[in-house]
């Protein structure tokens, strides 16, 4: 029926299991209906088809056997405090967002400024985004399935453009969404603010003046930028580790070479050409997946295809369509003007 509809625009479907699934199988299946939701989403009309909502919605519940029925689902905030939510097993994230913006009293206009992402704690007290979760797929559904991941639901802004914050700041709850996310990212040392910054941080916290922390936090390197867990790239020679920073339209990565030196690279997105993400199975420890983000580079003539080996290839990929997608807005914006 999509095809009828949308016909070439709509991409392959992954092939079934017919056998009862291994928890191998089901990370293959899993990884594999995440690459065909990227590859989906670049067709907004496709997407936003009830066709393609119903069909989405019923291939989730019957992979992983879950039927239509109400539950219990809790979405955190950056605080780590939570609001449960009384759902049905078959509500989209669109539809969990909306109830969780009602139940946080954020205006409706200013929800698509925010999404729901996939969040993993662990035991040394670090924190990793997984992913985000598109406005289509059912989270109760996807969260059962990555259970041996320990996941958990989280709300967080989603753009990558930091001077948006300013859109945000004169309703409540927004803004208290922006400064506990702020607040976190300087706990986690996911930004780096210099000595006399983080002062002046702390008094602003201190004495809880959030429009003025939220102002001056704008000053700080990588606020803005999405941080994903260290992992292992090919650049600029293979055996190299990875800090990866995604933000203010580049991938900035601070390099661990073999010899044990460092270099920071930055990656700007108007001088890469196109990317793509491969699942490979689990890992050895049997524990999270393993998927390759590989990107096109052009960064002095020539062409070269760079590889990060990272859990969270989706979430770059995601953070990538958005800074093009905020980058063609803000050109059309400015282009009757100029």
């Amino acid at each position: 029926q999509l095809r009828q509809l949308f016909g070439s625009a709509v991409p392959a479907f992954p092939p079934k299991f017919y056998l009862a699934m291994t928890k191998s199988m089901a990370d293959e299946r899993r990884s594999q209906l995440e690459q065909y939701l990227q590859n989906v989403t670049l067709n907004s009309n496709i997407t936003n088809s009830d066709v393609f909502i119903g069909f989405f919605r019923k291939l989730q519940q019957d992979t992983f056997k879950i039927q239509t029925q109400r539950a219990f689902l809790d979405i955190y905030l950056a605080d780590g405090s939570n609001i449960t939510l009384d759902i049905q097993t078959s509500d989209t994230a669109e539809r969990i967002l909306q109830v969780t913006s009602y139940k946080m009293e954020l205006s409706r206009e200013l929800i698509k400024y925010f999404s729901l992402f996939f969040i993993q704690d662990h035991d040394d007290g670090a924190l990793s985004v997984v992913k985000k979760v598109a406005e289509f797929e059912l989270p109760y559904v996807s969260l059962q399935s990555m259970k041996q991941l320990h996941c958990k639901l989280g709300i967080r802004k989603w753009y990558m453009d930091p001077s948006l914050d300013t859109l945000l700041i004169d309703c409540r709850a927004s803004m208290n969404l922006l400064y506990m996310q702020a607040i976190q990212e300087v706990k986690k040392n996911w930004i780096k603010p210099t000595e006399g910054q983080m002062q002046e941080l702390e008094f602003l916290q201190k004495n809880t003046n959030k429009a003025k922390f939220l102002e001056k936090i704008r000053e700080v390197e990588f606020y803005g930028y999405v941080r994903l867990d260290p992992c292992i790239c090919d650049y600029p020679e293979g055996g190299c580790s990875a800090d990866i920073y995604v933000g203010n339209n580049e991938i900035n990565c601070c390099i661990k070479l073999p010899t044990k030196q460092t270099k920071a690279v930055s990656f700007k997105i108007n001088r890469l050409r196109s990317w793509q993400v491969t699942f490979f199975g689990a890992t050895k420890d049997g524990e999270d997946d393993a998927l390759e983000f590989r990107f096109e580079y052009n960064g002095s003539g020539t062409w070269e295809w760079i590889i990060l080996y990272t859990k969270q290839a989706f979430l770059l990929s995601s953070c990538l369509k958005k800074m093009i997608s905020e980058q063609m807005m803000k050109t059309t914006k400015e282009g009757p003007e100029m």
